[in-house]
């Protein structure tokens, strides 16, 4: 089982993913909504609950875990793997693919506080900003948009607006999202952008070192991969769960009738 964790819905876009890639696997997805969002939280209490969840998420099976969140990836990807008997999978914002990609060598990341005081992400900086040049916005809000399902609309569209116009407005060719919530704002986005930057959303690269991953684990253990397309998905959320169930339907259709919901309470 593929254990994919986040701290509420956002998650779900690397879900998509994996899914589409291994139709086969089960997935247990965690949604720690009761704590959502992380950004503005203190990496300790971050880790802590990444800690939690993964204790939880290696009681059901799980073989390998996704930490389908920035932030979480930024603030307790490391102890994790130090803590552990795991392989552990974790987010990055993709700038390394819109760096080499730019023509007008101006690239925006839009990002969560947490996310750009990760390691990873400015170990990535440090590599390529000689490249281009970065412009870092903090998306207070838009995790909320998003775990309310509100997706687009005028209120979506002032908000977004607002961090990413002054983007365009330097020139940046690349916008890299760097919360897996914000790809549920991919419509909105767009919008705003009208053409003029690219989108950049690193899920499914995720998802495909997820595969990578754990076709690795298995040709070490000996253990077969699984056959048919019988994957089915069970979901714990430790919050309100409606607008969970709305993305999971909205993602994967009728198949979302077969899936488990489940309320959790994680000390």
């Amino acid at each position: 089982m593929i254990g994919v964790y986040d701290s509420g819905v956002g998650g779900l876009s690397v879900w998509k993913e994996l899914r589409a890639l291994m139709p086969a696997e089960l997935f247990c997805y965690v949604s720690d909504g009761a704590y959502c969002p992380y950004g503005p939280k203190d990496p300790s209490f971050v880790v802590e609950r990444a800690m939690a969840v993964s204790r939880f998420l290696l009681s059901r099976g799980a073989e390998i875990i996704v930490v389908a969140c920035n932030t979480a990836t930024a603030a307790a990807i490391t102890t994790l793997r130090a803590s552990f008997q795991l392989p552990f999978v974790g987010m990055e914002p993709a700038l390394k693919p819109a760096a080499l990609r730019s023509q007008s060598g101006v690239v925006g990341v839009l990002a969560t506080a947490g996310t750009f005081k990760g390691r990873l992400y400015l170990n990535t900086l440090a590599r390529f900003s000689g490249r281009v040049k970065v412009i870092e916005q903090v998306g207070t809000g838009l995790v909320e948009l998003v775990e309310r399902g509100e997706l687009q609309g005028p209120g979506a569209e002032s908000l977004v607006g607002r961090y990413v116009r002054p983007m365009l407005d330097v020139g940046a060719d690349h916008i890299v999202l760097g919360c897996t919530h914000y790809p549920f704002l991919t419509e909105t986005i767009a919008k705003i952008l009208d053409g003029r930057a690219a989108i950049v959303n690193p899920a499914p690269a995720v998802a495909r070192q997820a595969q990578r991953v754990l076709s690795e684990l298995r040709s070490r253990t000996g253990k077969m991969e699984p056959a048919g397309k019988s994957g089915l998905s069970t979901f714990f959320s430790t919050g309100e769960d409606t607008v969970l169930r709305q993305l999971v339907r909205q993602i994967a259709g009728p198949d979302a009738d077969s899936y488990l919901y489940h309320s959790l309470y994680i000390i």
